[in-house]
C-alpha cells in the first residue's frame, strides 16, 4: 500500500516502524524457538545458558547477513551507535543507493522457514515541488539500469577526485624541488638576514642603479628631440633640465656604490617627467628612427675609441716607464766611472764549457733581465752549474754590466756581450739588416700617414723591437757560441718557477728545437701567421700545421750546424723582402725554419698568456717551469694585468737603492 499523502514528518515514524519491524522479526522468531538437543544429549557435558545465548547471538546475525548487503548493515550499526534511531536520511547522507528490497529470503537454520514468499520494500527520490521533502508523496521505483548508471557515475568521480589529488601532489613535489633549486642559487651574504626585504637586498645587481639612470638618460635624449620638433617648449625645458642633473649625478659611476645618496629622488624626478613626455610625445615610428640614430652615432664612438684604444695600447706597450729609464740611467753613469779593472765578470772559464747549463737571453730592459735570471738562479737546484749568456745594445751595455756587478747571481756565471760589436753580423751577411736598411722599410715604419700603415694590424709591427737586431739574433745562435753543444733560449718577459736542468735530458730525436706547442682546435696553426695565398706557402706548407711558442726554447746547436738552419732562415727571408709570405716578426719566420724539425715540449715547461689572457688557469700556472706575459701587457707596464704581477714582482729587489732612487716600487 502506498502511503498516505502526508507530511515528511508523519512519513518517517511508520516507515522506520515497518523497517525496525522487518529487522527484528526474524531475531524474536529465532530467540522463541526452543533448542533441540542430540538424542545422546546426556553423553555431553550440560551448556550453559551465557554459552546458548552467545550461540544463538551468533545465529541470528549470520541471519541478518543473509538478509541485508554489507553496505546496510554498516550504516545500520554507525547510526545507532553515534546517531541514535534509524532515518532515512542516515541512508541519503552516507550516499547509499535510494533503493533496496529484500527478495526470497532464506536463513541458514533449516528451523527457519516463512511462510511469506518475499517482503518487498523500495525507497524512491521523488521529484516533488519546491519546497516539498524529497521523500513527500510517490513511491521509489528506480530501474537496475539506474542503479548502474549511478554506480559508474559515483566510480568516475572517485577516478576524478584520485586524479586531482595525484595532480596537486605533483605540483607540490615540482613546486618544492623548484624552491630547493632556488636556494642553492641565493647568494651567502644574504643568508641569515631576518628579513628578505631589507634595503641591501633590494637590487641584485651592484650596478642596477647606474644602469636604470643610463636609460633614463636615453630616453630623456628621445623625447627631447622629439619636443623639440613638435615645440613643447615648456616639456623641452623640464626634460633638459632633468637631463642635465641625471648626468651630472651620473658621472664617471659605473656601480651603485660610486653613486650619492640623494640619487633615487633624481630618478624619480626623472620618471615623472618621461612618463608625461610619453603621454604627450609618444609616436612608435619617432622614437624607433631615433633610437636606430643614437645607435648607429654610438656605434660610430665605440669604433674610433677601440681604434684610439689599440693605438695608445700599442704605444704603451713601446714606451719604456720613467723609473726603468732612470734605472738604466744611473746604472751606465756609475759603470762607466768604474776602472776597467773592475768591470770584469769572474769565471769566465765557464763560458766556453758544454758540460754546463747553458741559458741565452737577448734584453735591452735591464729590470725584466734580472728577473730572469733571479728567478732561474733561485729555483736552481745547483746555481753553480749555470751560465747566462746576456746580449744587449750599445745604450744598456753598461747598465746590464753594472747591475750584474752590484747583484751577481750567486755562484753562477754570467757574462754581458753588446749586439754591436759583433762585427760579422751586417747587412752583406744577414738579410733582414740590409732589408730593415731599405727605404721602403724606413717608409713602413716611421710615416704614419702611409695608407698601408693604417689598422691595428700594421700599427703592432711598428713595435721598435722589429727594428732591433737582438730580436733576430735568435737565428745565429750557432755563430755567436760557436764551442756549446746545446743552449736554453729565454726570453725576457718570461719567469722561472722551478728547477730547468731536467729540459737538458729531454731526448729531441733529432730535431733541432724543443718547444711547446701553442694550437688549440684552430688558433695558432700556420695559417694564421703565413700567407697562404702565395704559392711558395701554399706548396711547401701545411696550413694546419701546430704552431709552437719562443720564450723557453732548447736548441740543438750540433744538430743546427748539420742541418744548415741559419741557412733556411737567410733563403726565406730574401724571399719576404716585400713581406708578401708573412709580417714582420721572428715567428712566421722560425715555424717556416724550423719546420719539421721542432719537438714538441710537455705544456707543463712553459705556459704562456700573462699579457693579453686573463682567464689562464691559475693551477697551470702555478705548476708550469716557465711562465710568459707574451702580449702587450708586460708585468713592468702599468698596463699589466694585477691577477698576474705577483709572479713577477717576487723576484724583483725592491729594497736596492737604485730601485728606490728611481721611485721603482710594487
Amino acid at each position: 500500500m502506498a502511503p498516505n499523502n502526508r507530511s515528511s514528518k508523519g512519513t518517517h515514524f511508520p516507515l522506520m516502524g515497518f523497517l525496525l519491524l522487518c529487522l527484528l522479526a526474524p531475531l524474536i522468531f529465532f530467540f522463541a524457538r526452543p533448542i533441540h538437543t542430540h538424542p545422546d544429549q546426556d553423553d555431553i557435558p550440560a551448556v550453559t545458558s551465557t554459552q546458548v545465548a552467545k550461540w544463538r547471538e551468533w545465529q541470528a546475525l549470520q541471519d541478518l547477513k543473509s538478509l541485508f548487503s554489507k553496505e546496510v548493515l554498516d550504516v545500520i550499526v554507525s547510526s545507532t551507535n553515534d546517531m541514535g534511531p534509524l532515518s532515512l536520511e542516515s541512508f541519503r547522507k552516507n550516499n547509499m543507493s535510494a533503493s533496496w528490497r529484500v527478495v526470497g529470503l532464506k536463513t541458514s537454520n533449516a528451523a527457519y522457514q516463512p511462510n511469506q514468499s518475499a517482503t518487498h520494500v523500495r525507497q524512491e527520490k521523488q521529484k516533488g515541488k519546491e519546497g516539498r521533502s524529497s521523500v513527500d508523496r510517490g513511491q521509489w521505483t528506480d530501474s537496475p539500469a539506474q542503479l548502474s548508471r549511478r554506480q559508474l557515475i559515483e566510480k568516475r568521480k572517485e577516478k576524478r577526485a584520485a586524479e586531482l589529488v595525484k595532480q596537486d601532489e605533483e605540483v607540490i613535489v615540482k613546486l618544492e624541488d623548484s624552491a630547493i633549486e632556488h636556494s642553492k642559487s641565493v647568494d651567502s651574504a644574504v643568508l641569515g638576514k631576518y628579513n628578505i626585504w631589507r634595503k641591501e637586498n633590494e637590487n641584485e645587481n651592484p650596478d642596477a642603479t647606474v644602469r636604470l639612470m643610463r636609460d633614463q638618460i636615453i630616453m630623456a635624449k628621445v623625447y627631447l628631440s622629439i619636443a623639440k620638433m613638435k615645440n613643447k617648449l615648456q616639456l623641452y625645458q623640464e626634460l633638459q633640465s632633468r637631463l642635465r642633473d641625471s648626468q651630472r649625478a651620473l658621472g664617471e659611476a659605473t656601480s651603485d656604490a660610486d653613486l650619492h645618496h640623494g640619487e633615487h629622488e633624481k630618478i624619480k624626478a626623472m620618471g615623472q617627467v618621461l612618463s608625461r613626455a610619453k603621454e604627450q610625445l609618444y609616436d612608435c615610428k619617432l622614437v624607433t628612427g631615433k633610437l636606430r640614430a643614437m645607435l648607429q652615432t654610438a656605434d660610430e664612438q665605440v669604433r674610433g675609441l677601440k681604434k684610439q684604444s689599440t693605438f695608445l695600447s700599442q704605444l704603451a706597450a713601446k714606451t719604456i716607464p720613467n723609473g726603468i729609464h732612470c734605472l738604466s740611467m744611473r746604472l751606465t753613469i756609475d759603470y762607466y766611472l768604474l776602472p776597467l779593472e773592475k768591470r770584469k765578470f769572474p769565471k769566465s772559464e765557464n763560458l766556453e764549457n758544454p758540460s754546463l747549463y747553458h741559458y741565452a737571453l737577448f734584453s735591452d730592459n735591464v729590470l725584466a733581465a734580472s728577473v730572469v735570471v733571479n728567478s732561474t738562479i733561485v729555483n736552481a737546484k745547483d746555481p753553480s752549474k749555470h751560465v747566462f749568456h746576456l746580449v744587449t745594445d750599445k745604450l744598456n751595455f753598461g747598465a746590464m754590466n753594472m747591475w750584474f756587478l752590484l747583484n751577481p747571481p750567486g755562484k753562477a756565471t754570467i757574462h754581458v756581450e753588446n749586439v754591436d760589436e759583433f762585427k760579422w753580423l751586417n747587412s752583406s751577411y744577414c738579410p733582414v739588416l740590409r732589408q730593415l736598411e731599405s727605404a721602403t722599410m724606413k717608409e713602413y715604419y716611421f710615416k704614419a700617414g702611409h695608407p698601408t700603415t693604417t689598422g691595428a694590424s700594421n700599427l703592432k709591427y711598428r713595435n721598435p723591437k722589429y727594428l732591433s737586431m737582438l730580436n733576430h739574433l735568435r737565428f745565429y745562435l750557432p755563430q755567436v757560441y760557436p764551442k756549446l753543444d746545446k743552449i736554453l733560449f729565454l726570453d725576457d718577459d718570461i719567469v722561472v718557477q722551478k728547477d730547468l736542468t731536467g729540459l737538458w735530458a729531454v731526448n729531441l730525436h733529432g730535431k733541432v728545437n724543443g718547444a711547446v706547442e701553442t694550437c688549440g682546435e684552430s688558433f695558432h696553426r700556420f695559417d694564421k701567421y703565413l700567407n697562404f695565398s702565395n704559392p711558395h706557402i701554399a706548396k711547401n706548407f701545411d696550413p694546419n700545421a701546430c704552431g709552437w711558442a719562443y720564450g723557453m726554447n732548447m736548441f740543438d746547436l750540433k744538430e743546427w750546424k748539420k742541418k744548415d738552419i741559419t741557412g733556411i732562415y737567410h733563403k726565406w727571408q730574401n724571399m719576404n723582402e716585400d713581406r708578401v709570405l708573412w709580417k714582420l716578426g721572428t715567428l712566421p719566420p722560425g715555424l717556416i725554419t724550423f719546420y719539421g724539425l721542432t719537438h714538441p715540449l710537455n705544456k707543463s715547461w712553459h705556459v704562456l698568456g700573462l699579457g693579453y689572457n686573463p682567464s689562464v688557469d691559475r693551477k697551470e700556472i702555478e705548476n708550469a717551469a716557465v711562465v710568459h706575459y707574451n702580449g702587450n701587457m708586460k708585468p713592468w707596464l702599468e698596463i699589466a694585468m694585477t691577477k698576474y704581477r705577483s709572479y713577477w714582482t717576487k723576484y724583483v729587489k725592491y729594497n736596492h737603492p737604485y730601485l728606490r732612487n728611481c721611485k721603482l716600487n710594487e
